[in-house]
């Protein structure tokens, strides 16, 4: 039959056909998308005792059209990826039902009874007690499993060439780590900036660090990422009495720098830090760094007696650990830079009474995880950075 876009009233029809609802009642169907990429509807029965969501990639970035034309084989990483993170954190994903290669659409639990993080964080809420070492505890089985370390070489190979993704992976080695940093149509900025983004441009030391990450996200393939790791792609709430975080949106997954994933994070929590001081209500939120590194290298310490090539010692560990805190510090000032001078600006910030001061201290920061993340040797040095800005 061959790929079609699915339309809302063809959802009941569609879960027939492919086994995932096997009685003949009524099914309501309502179209939820909301991220920049895909479609997203959920199907329920009427009285609500029984829900699915469908996900389904579009051949174009939804929210600019068909002008900005993008391959939906994305859809293709996006499973891949949830295939391997089944393996290693099963309950900090959604559950999914079947994956549909023909039509690019993903089947899966609904989770419409959590909240997206960032729209909490945006609303005042905490990160609550477990959220961010869950996130570093995914990244830290996830990377590990599918490393040189946790996996047989001739599978890292075949998993490397089947998770090749050249142009989401264009997408953010423009977006992220060049656009920002040149004269380009996607960047837009709000006036309160303007002296610190024609600064970025023309500062020679940012653009070298920047092209070193570049380069290092363009080669340096050490696992399986997530690819777009940040507070908008991860929901949370509670369950019969227990937190559940569910990390989604796997899409940009391909197989590189461990750092990348973690740098993401880090950007959302250290903007998410600037809104809470904005408007005067910080909470948990200069912890969150933190939180995440010490979950992260805990499980990946914990791991590492199991690694498949026994050559790397204890010694050779605390190198790479060393070298993945570094390496994360840098993205995520790449990130917080991309969300106020490039393409796709924060809600965080824009939502903001008066976004300048803050939006002013993140690109600051931003800089300074990037230009100086060699001598940043610690959480509590990251701390004192940002307890030094003006």
């Amino acid at each position: 039959m061959g790929y079609r876009i699915l339309e809302t009233d063809d959802i009941p029809a569609y879960l027939r056909e492919r086994g995932h609802w096997d009685d003949l009642g009524d099914i309501a169907v309502r179209e939820v998308s909301d991220g920049n990429m895909n479609r997203v509807f959920l199907a329920s029965s009427p009285d609500g005792s029984r829900s699915l969501a469908v996900k389904q990639a579009l051949p174009w970035v939804r929210v600019a059209g068909p002008s900005w034309p993008m391959n939906p084989d994305r859809a293709d990483a996006e499973a891949r990826a949830y295939e391997q993170i089944a393996k290693v954190a099963p309950d900090e994903i959604p559950a999914i039902h079947g994956y549909d290669g023909e039509n690019y659409a993903l089947v899966m639990e609904d989770m419409s009874d959590l909240e997206v993080l960032r729209t909490l964080l945006n609303e005042g809420a905490s990160y609550g007690p477990h959220t961010s070492a869950r996130v570093g505890e995914l990244v830290a089985r996830l990377s590990f499993a599918t490393s040189d370390f946790g996996m047989p070489s001739a599978e890292r190979k075949a998993l490397i060439a089947a998770s090749v993704s050249p142009e989401l992976c264009k997408i953010t080695e423009d977006v992220v780590l060049s656009e920002p940093y040149i004269e380009h149509e996607h960047n837009h900025w709000h006036e309160g900036v303007d002296d610190l983004a024609a600064a970025f441009r023309a500062d020679a030391t940012l653009r070298t660090e920047v092209a070193e990450l570049r380069h290092l996200f363009m080669t340096g393939a050490q696992a399986l990422l997530h690819g777009d790791l940040h507070t908008g792609s991860i929901m949370v709430g509670e369950r019969e009495g227990a937190q559940v975080v569910r990390v989604f949106d796997p899409e940009f997954s391909f197989v590189g720098p461990i750092g990348f994933d973690i740098g993401l994070y880090w950007a959302n929590a250290l903007v998410s830090e600037e809104r809470a001081r904005a408007l005067g209500g910080l909470t948990d939120h200069a912890d969150q760094l933190r939180l995440s590194w010490e979950a992260f290298e805990t499980e990946f310490r914990r791991l590492w007696p199991t690694r498949v090539d026994t050559f790397f010692d204890d010694a050779y560990l605390d190198r790479f650990l060393r070298n993945v805190w570094t390496e994360s510090l840098g993205y995520a000032g790449t990130e917080i830079i991309r969300r106020i001078i490039g393409f796709a600006h924060l809600t965080d910030l824009t939502t903001l009474p008066d976004q300048v001061p803050a939006s002013r201290r993140a690109l600051l920061l931003g800089r300074e995880l990037i230009v100086r993340r060699a001598e940043l040797s610690s959480p509590s040095a990251v701390r004192d950075l940002v307890a030094s800005l003006v």
